[in-house]
Order: C-alpha cells, then structure tokens, then sequence
C-alpha cells in the first residue's frame, strides 16, 4: 500500500463524552510509532525551511524531525534544546498552526506536518527516559535577575545560565511556572507531569528560583542592583490585571475574571476533592471573550458541571482561539452564542447573578486590528439565563514594578517600553513578554525571553 504522504496521522484523544467530566489531558500523543510515521512525512527541506522562520525560537525543525523518523530520539531532544527550554509546554499550547506549521511546505498540497505532536512526542519521550540538557561546566561569575518565572522568564533564564551566568528567578506566587501553572487547564497542560518537569530542567542548567517574592514590595528592582550584586535584570512579569466592560451589573456577586476563576483551579487545585479552595460550580455560566483563555475557562466550568456559554461579539472566523481550542470546546458541549454581545448583567434581589442581556451583533467595515468591526443591531436584545458570569476580556501588567522603579518607562497601555532586544528606560534593566505586548501567547513570550537573554549577554561583554 502506497504511504500517506497527504494527510497527518491522526492523534489519540480522550472521547469527548468523558473528557468533559475529567481534568485528565484531552490529547493522548503520537507513541513512537505514530511519531516515527508522521516525520516520514518531512521532505526535510535543506534551504530556506519555512517551518524555521515561522518558529518564534527558531527551532532546526528538518533536522530534529529527521532524528525522530530514524528513532534517534535523543538527538532529536537535543537539536530542539539547543533553542527552546519548554518543548512538552510548546508541543502543546502553541499556536503551530499559524506559526510553523501555517508556513510547511506539505500544507500546499495535503496537510502540514504535525510539528507540535512531534515536538511533543520528544519532549515526553526525553522526561520519560530521563534525558536532560547539558548545564555549562563554569559560571563567569556575573548574577543576573530575573522577575517572573512565566515563559519569558523561564526562557531567559535557561538562556543566560547555557552561557554561564549566575541567574536567580524570582516569583511573586508559592509555585514557579507563571501562566503556565496558573493560567493553562491540567486537561491542556499537565502540572506535575509537564510543567514541574521543565522547571526542573531550567533548574538543573543552575538557576535558582525564589518563590514567594513581590517585586516593588519585598524587594525593589533598585536594591537588587545596589545591594544584592545583581548586575542585570529582566522583567518577565506577565499581564495579570483583568480587564472588565464596564457594563451595568458588572459588580454583582457570581461575576469573576477569567484570571480568578482559572488560578483557583488551576493554582490552587479547586477542581480536586482533597484541596478545599473554594470555586463559582454555577449551573448555568457565560464566559465574555473568544480567545484562549476563555475556552479555557468555559471547558473548566463545563468539568464542573455547568451549562456553559461563550458570548463572543464577533463570527467563528474572528475568533482569536487556537482551532483546535474551538473545536474541543464544541464536541464537549460548550454553546457559542456568536455576534453577540453583553449589555447588562441582571441581578436577583440578594444581588446575585440572575442572567445577562445580550445584544446581536452583525459585521461591518474592518477596524484597526483588520478584522471586521462588530456593529449592534437595535432591538435585538435578549437574555441568556445565568447564575455565573466569566469576564475573559484580555488583561494589562501589573503597575507595581513600574511604579516602583524610577525611570522605567511605561506606554498608554501600561506596558514596559522596551526595544528588540528588551532594553529598557534604565540601564542594566530588560523586559519582555507580556509585560511588554500585552498578553499574547507563550511561544511569544519564549521569543522575548530569548531576545533579552541576548542583550543582557551583549550588554554585560561590553
């Protein structure tokens, strides 16, 4: 029988009927096998691979996929870190579909290849066979600081301690991992399984993480330059600030951030019978939003044994999802009421949420982010019932480090200024992630992590 060169091997899941009572991962993996007959698919492109240039960290794609066809797993392991401290995080949540998979050669006739499951399949196979990245013999002795222990900062970090520097991260919450323990579902991203692991390996490179410490609180940016030796930092902070409507009822009880829902459950372990956090279980629950996190959101809801609505103003085709996010959502039962927008939040007479007002949306003219601009159709309200509401409207940095750090710049939105290669305002002083852009994805912030590790080196060898 001839191979299948035009279509992916497909990839094991969870049946969608269970998975929507369990916060057991939902994609199962290429085993060795399956992997090994999906990178036969790779014409290993030798010039100009695409696939490398739409990797935010520039992974050799052609090359790591070329050790996974030969089962040579370990050399594909080490090819992928040689530019990326997260692979199991990556293969993943990332966006592969728009970044290195959107530009494969295979897609123009057939399907890409599936680079994510791949990257992922290496990355499992190494923490199972217990294959770590080699750390440097020697350090050259200059201590580096870095804020944040979130894809940015975890990136930067494993970085700097490849070309031997002394690097200490430093975390604001009891358990390194930034939104990638806080933010990402267990049933998306493994903690102990995945998370945890990659921290470890960032840890045996020699970083040390500090848990439990506020920047602009316990310690200032400036004492750690003045007083603690620190000759560089990085600022990998995040964008933890919700952002909220502004519509009437937004205040009522039953109405959460996204931000608050998830590092309840996610964090703090709500969703477990032995942990006693406590957690909005609504029966009936509507989620604000169309982007990751709130899929993410309202597929936790759902385990929780909600009726769960997504309330997006825009079409399927805005929305700004992974696809396979979407989809997942679907076949687990989620309602998406799209070109719909909320306009009020109704309230019971104890001031609990009761429903929302929604309003029907249709698509006009494109705005400045090049989608069509949602516009309301009059007359077209109507109530969606709801004893919990999810606001997943984006969020913004934290102004703490910024407002106690003389001379560091900040933009309208509140972010760090910060050029390419994540220098600051103040010298010495870098910054990339979220608390640059806003909040974007983790392959991003990796990206920035990387792009500060470098002119934190290239500043420190002047």
């Amino acid at each position: 029988m001839a191979k299948d060169v035009l279509n992916k091997v497909p990839v094991r899941e969870q049946d969608p009927k269970v998975r929507a009572t369990n916060f057991e991962e939902v994609c199962l993996g290429y085993n060795m096998e399956e992997a090994m007959k999906e990178a036969e698919r790779c014409i290993k492109c030798k010039k100009n691979a695409q696939c490398i240039t739409g990797c935010p960290v520039s992974i050799n794609i052609p090359a790591f996929i070329g050790e996974v066809e030969k089962g040579n797993f370990e050399e594909a392991a080490k090819i992928i870190a040689q530019s990326s401290a997260l692979p199991a995080v990556c293969g993943r949540v990332c966006p592969q579909e728009s970044q290195c998979e959107g530009k494969c050669i295979r897609g123009k006739k057939g399907e890409p290849i599936s680079i994510g499951k791949l990257e992922r399949f290496v990355a499992d196979w190494s923490r199972e066979h217990g294959f770590v990245p080699a750390a440097p013999e020697t350090t050259n002795g200059k201590k580096v600081a870095v804020i944040g222990s979130g894809p940015a900062g975890l990136t930067c970090a494993g970085d700097l301690a490849k070309m031997g520097y002394e690097v200490t991260i430093f975390e604001a919450l009891h358990e390194p991992g930034g939104v990638l323990t806080y933010g990402i579902p267990e049933f998306r991203l493994p903690k102990q399984k995945v998370v945890q692991a990659e921290i470890d390996n960032v840890r045996k490179l020699g970083v040390k993480i500090e848990t439990n410490v506020i920047i602009g609180k316990s310690v200032t940016i400036d004492e750690l330059m003045d007083e603690e030796g620190f000759q560089a930092v990085f600022i990998g902070s995040g964008a933890g600030l919700p952002k909220f409507m502004g519509i009437p009822g937004e205040n009522a009880n039953g109405v959460f951030s996204a931000n608050e829902f998830l590092t309840r459950n996610n964090l703090m372990k709500a969703f477990r019978d032995d942990y006693d956090t406590p957690i909005a279980r609504g029966k009936k629950v509507v989620v604000v939003g169309g982007g990751n996190v709130a899929m993410d959101a309202a597929r936790t809801a759902l385990r929780l044994g909600a009726e769960t609505h997504i309330v997006y103003r825009r079409s399927e085709a805005e929305l700004p999802a992974r696809v396979e996010e979407v989809h997942h959502a679907k076949e687990e039962g989620v309602i998406f009421n799209l070109l719909t927008n909320p306009v009020e939040i109704l309230t019971d007479e104890n001031g609990w949420v009761r429903g929302v007002t929604v309003r029907k949306m249709e698509l006009g003219e494109p705005d400045a982010s090049g989608r069509r601009r949602p516009v309301e159709i009059s007359g077209s309200d109507y109530e969606i019932e709801a004893d919990t509401v999810i606001m997943s409207l984006g969020t913004s940095p934290n102004p703490l480090i910024s407002n106690t750090t003389k001379g560091l710049e900040i933009n309208k939105r509140k972010c760090i200024t910060a050029d390419e290669s994540g220098q600051t305002s103040r010298e010495g002083v870098f910054a990339g992630g979220d608390a640059v852009t806003g909040a974007a994805t983790v392959i991003l912030a990796m990206e920035a992590g990387k792009a500060g590790a470098k002119g934190i080196h290239e500043y420190l060898s002047k």
